[in-house]
């Protein structure tokens, strides 16, 4: 199905409204953005950062060649990525292969723009349910995923050694609580974390909005606003910082690498800085309200295959697809990327090679798609009013139960 000009604009707004949660950024480059006769297939990614000599580059490169092809690589920022999809398929020009952020699988769907992983024959049975899922529509994937980065609870060893809490005894809302309540009276700051007015805010508080039972469908139920009123009652005991409304995930780390911090909610993408920050750290997950691991968003990105009028090019796109999803490529690119692999197999080797990566593992297994659960394109209209709730709220605006009734007034009009 070729997608028609008013479906693709739709889309491209809702697109524009999803920002990137990856570790990746940079600039785009707009190089071969249109495709070359021949022996030559496009690949498109949001990995600007990686240039044709990194290992990711090459590996492409090797893909292609595997295949029996020339791979003529483009990549770009997250969001401009996905709304140059939206465009080069209303030109009938869509890149061959294209690597997209989970979220805007179901907005690309929704356009038409993508196929379904079993009409070109790709594999998917080895891929943990709740990895795939967030590029699952009406129990159809539509491509393949690279691996998964979440979130997860950091801590300093040091800043919770002096005041005398085990990170062990963290394990529900009121045990974390109570570790804050400490570390404050020990002279140390609590908790910092991302509540942002964008996507990344939504991002930091859905573990706590799901840890609660909340149903992304009733922003407003008594188990959303449990949630919220965590949040709001740390900022006002003076267990997080004010300046979490203005954090992104980046500022967010920044101030739990000064040191001063117990703990700081970030993702598997910081592993690296961590290592550098010059402290003893440990990970924890994120505890749901009553005990366990808190189910978490997962983020990162889906292998997909563009719908084409040559129907020929699918069987080539499927093989560099194949290729680059093999186990033996997935824990290259994953250790490359910090991500979680997609499949049990690969994430016994990458802990066996990186023991730290252990709580990500558990972490990811109790993760779910932002877009799973049949919200799929709705989410954005979701999200939005939920990110400006959590402001509202911190800010001191409203009550969590008002401004998340506003939110759910507003996500329902949506």
């Amino acid at each position: 199905m070729i997608p028609t000009r008013r479906t693709l604009l739709a889309a491209t707004a809702a697109v524009s409204a999803l920002a990137s949660l990856t570790a990746c950024a940079g600039g785009s480059d707009d190089s071969g953005s249109s495709k070359t006769s021949g022996g030559t297939y496009t690949f498109w990614d949001p990995y600007p950062q990686f240039d044709a000599s990194s290992p990711w580059g090459k590996l492409v490169s090797q893909c292609g060649t595997k295949a029996g092809v020339r791979v003529k690589r483009t990549a770009y920022d997250t969001t401009d990525l996905g709304n140059k999809a939206l465009l080069a398929a209303q030109q009938g020009n869509a890149p061959d292969v294209m690597l997209v952020d989970n979220p805007v699988v179901s907005t690309l769907v929704e356009a038409g723009i993508l196929n379904k992983t079993s009409d070109v024959g790709l594999d998917t049975a080895s891929i943990q349910k709740n990895i795939i899922g967030a590029g699952t529509i009406d129990n159809a994937s539509y491509g393949v995923p690279i691996g998964a980065n979440t979130l997860a609870l950091y801590y300093n060893k040091k800043v919770l050694s002096a005041a005398k809490v085990d990170p062990a005894s963290v394990k529900d809302w009121a045990s974390l609580t109570a570790a804050l309540k400490k570390v404050k009276a020990a002279g140390k700051k609590g908790i910092t974390f991302s509540a942002i007015n964008t996507e990344e805010g939504s991002f930091q508080f859905l573990p706590w909005f799901w840890g609660a039972g909340g149903d992304l469908t009733e922003l407003n139920s008594a188990k959303g606003t449990a949630a919220l009123t965590l949040w709001k009652n740390w900022v006002d005991e003076g267990y997080a910082p004010k300046d979490v409304l203005q954090n992104t995930q980046t500022t967010s780390w920044q101030e739990f690498a000064t040191g001063d911090y117990a703990f700081g909610e970030n993702g598997t993408w910081q592993l690296g800085n961590a290592d550098k920050a010059g402290f003893g750290y440990g990970i924890i997950n994120i505890p749901a309200q009553n005990g366990g691991p808190a189910p978490v968003p997962t983020g990162g990105e889906f292998v997909t295959v563009p719908v084409q009028k040559d129907t020929a090019r699918y069987d080539v796109s499927k093989k560099i697809v194949t290729c680059l999803t093999s186990s033996a490529n997935l824990l290259a690119t994953d250790t490359t990327l910090t991500y979680i692999a997609p499949t049990a197999a690969v994430q016994a080797q990458q802990v066996g090679k990186n023991p730290e990566l252990k709580p990500w593992v558990s972490a990811v297994a109790a993760a779910r798609g932002r877009t799973s659960g049949g919200l799929g394109s709705k989410y954005p209209t979701i999200s939005q009013p939920m990110w400006t709730a959590v402001q509202s709220a911190l800010s001191g605006g409203k009550s969590a139960q008002a401004a998340l009734d506003t939110a759910q007034a507003s996500a329902r009009k949506g």
